[in-house]
């Protein structure tokens, strides 16, 4: 039997791989790992202790909370603050970023922005759940707070992103650039442990995720994308949670769509919060992310910290078919140059 090895031991035996390796983003990762710990224990009894429903309140970009939504965005932003690793966050619960008071006088090299509890509309029905985060080396002056400018970097600027899987066992997966890892929560030590290795996207697989009932909100070329999933007899499986839908097509293989509609234009999905952090880490298994447009998701400028886009993401050879059926049926001059 392998020895076990725990995320704190991985993160600091991998620490010579980062760029500017000083111990700072060591530390950041194993504060999002506590964080994670206190959200997935508050995940799995939040029944008994009343923070389940709605929160009677909206987001910054006008989505209902979920009152654990609430929950996750605090403890994440306590223990960022408490960390002293921090500059500042962004977060999809809140309008804009918060700079954070240095701690002992550090000088933080990091920002972190997160999706605190993406798809929390399933959490009353017992569905799984998860945090998503990206961590970015700040540009501003280290003497002075952090600005916008930290927050509007492209996805290619990330120093590392990742996931955490509330479900029938809670996972952390995360990639500094360098590969993809996947670490499990062991109650009976309260560590996650090393258990997926060198994460890798099959080429191709036997899923399509996306919200069928808009299908004919769809452009044309992606209602004919999705015709020939279903005439293949792919499998449709869309859970509304998009880390768990990444999450299986992750280890499985298949496509997750997000596509534009007559309502979102520009797809719904946040660039900052979901498609980078997520991008960044299907690209570093081998696998491709673009918008419904054919642009490389971390490839795009952000503008704003709550910027929609769409997405195709997942397994290489489906995206690229995904792709051909967008430059045969779409009126738009083809973009196939431009992401190659």
């Amino acid at each position: 039997m392998d020895r076990i090895v725990t995320l704190d031991e991985f993160i600091i035996k991998r620490q010579k791989d980062f760029p500017y390796a000083s111990g700072e983003l060591t530390g950041l990762l194993r504060d999002i790992g506590v964080a994670a710990k206190i959200v997935n224990r508050e995940v799995n009894k939040a029944g008994l202790i009343g923070i389940l429903g709605r929160a009677d309140s909206e987001n910054a970009t006008g989505d209902e909370v979920q009152k654990l939504d609430l929950f996750a965005n605090e403890k994440l932003i306590e223990c960022l603050r408490n960390s002293g690793e921090c500059a500042g966050i962004a977060s999809e619960e809140d309008e804009d970023f918060i700079p954070l008071t240095p701690v002992d006088g550090k000088e933080s090299k990091y920002i972190v922005v997160f999706d605190p509890l993406d798809g929390s509309s399933n959490i009353d029905v017992n569905v799984s759940v998860g945090t998503i985060f990206g961590i970015y080396r700040r540009i501003s002056p280290l003497s002075e707070p952090c600005d916008k400018t930290d927050f509007l970097q492209k996805g290619t600027e990330l120093v590392a992103a990742g996931y955490v899987l509330y479900g029938t066992s809670t996972l952390l997966v995360y990639s500094t650039g360098r590969g993809v890892n996947g670490f499990t929560l062991d109650p009976s030590i309260g560590e996650f442990c090393l258990s997926h290795r060198d994460i890798r996207i099959p080429d191709r697989g036997n899923y399509y995720s996306v919200n069928q009932g808009y299908y004919l909100k769809f452009d044309v070329e992606m209602r004919r994308y999705i015709d020939h999933c279903s005439d293949l007899n792919l499998r449709l499986r869309y859970i509304g949670s998009m880390v768990s839908d990444i999450h299986r097509i992750l280890f499985q293989g298949g496509i997750f769509l997000y596509p534009n509609t007559r309502k979102f234009p520009r797809g719904k999905l946040r660039l900052v919060y979901e498609c980078n952090p997520l991008a960044f880490i299907v690209e570093q298994a081998g696998g491709r992310a673009i918008t419904c447009q054919l642009k490389r998701i971390l490839d795009l400028e952000v503008k704003h910290l709550h910027q929609r886009e769409s997405i195709a993401i997942g397994s290489p050879a489906m995206v690229d078919e995904m792709q051909e059926f967008v430059d045969r049926y779409s009126a738009a001059p083809s973009f196939g140059k431009e992401i190659a």
